[in-house]
């Protein structure tokens, strides 16, 4: 285990209607963002890499047992499988930088916390995302989301440039990106329908498909509702 010096935390707090409290603690690698399990983590039996594995994954079998996601949200999925996705929560996340908190349905917050698990986990598809972590923003609106994915895509190609590489700097390959993110998302609702007995899981992953089937179309759009707010960079 790394030493808290060397993590960055996120801590998730679920209240939900009948009191009752779940709260998950998310350590992450401070440099490489990866996501490190507690020594005592077990993956549950529909982690197994074989069990509804997505289509776009290119880890071998033969050397990875589990999906790395799915092992780590085993706990996550368990304390909220006899939950529904549509029933109020109040869910607060705490970080070093501030504390954010929302009165909404367990859905959403399960979809920020997922979230989070998705793209530190070691997923070669859902890697693309994972430099938005660091900054980390629940329960964000869909121009708040496309202004973080498409600020984080530009930095990549600066570093691909630097790197002597080619840069996409019309974002042609950010809806490629996208597509295999869907077939993770609709791979991973598969796994869990056969995991849980209620919604709550799969719906949240729907959630998180919703956002991602609406990115690559919204690019255009939200990138020129704000062109005028960069006038003072158009005059030079």
């Amino acid at each position: 285990m790394k030493s808290s010096e060397d993590a960055l935390k996120f801590f998730y707090l679920f209240k939900l209607a009948d009191g009752s409290i779940k709260r998950f603690d998310i350590s992450l690698d401070a440099k490489t963002l990866n996501y490190i399990p507690p020594d005592n983590q077990t993956p549950p039996e529909w982690a197994k890499l074989s069990y509804h594995k997505c289509s776009p994954c290119t880890l071998d079998e033969t050397r990875h047992e589990f999906c790395p996601i799915a092992s780590n949200i085993g706990d996550v999925v368990s304390a909220f499988k006899d939950s529904a996705s549509y029933e109020n929560a109040y869910v607060l996340v705490m970080t070093k930088a501030r504390d954010i908190s929302k009165n909404t349905t367990i859905q959403e917050g399960m979809s920020s916390l997922l979230g989070l698990y998705m793209v530190t986990s070691g997923c070669p598809v859902m890697e693309k995302l994972k430099p938005l972590v660091r900054y980390h923003l629940p329960f964000s609106s869909i121009e708040e989301s496309v202004y973080r994915i498409v600020s984080m895509y530009l930095f990549a190609q600066y570093y691909l440039k630097s790197k002597g590489k080619k840069p996409d700097w019309e974002l042609k390959k950010l809806s490629n990106i996208y597509e295999n993110i869907r077939l993770v998302n609709a791979g991973m609702s598969e796994r869990l329908k056969h995991a849980v007995a209620k919604d709550a899981s799969v719906s949240a992953v729907t959630n998180l498909d919703d956002l991602a089937s609406l990115v690559p179309i919204l690019i255009k759009d939200t990138l020129a509702s704000i062109e005028e707010s960069f006038s003072s960079y158009l005059l030079e």
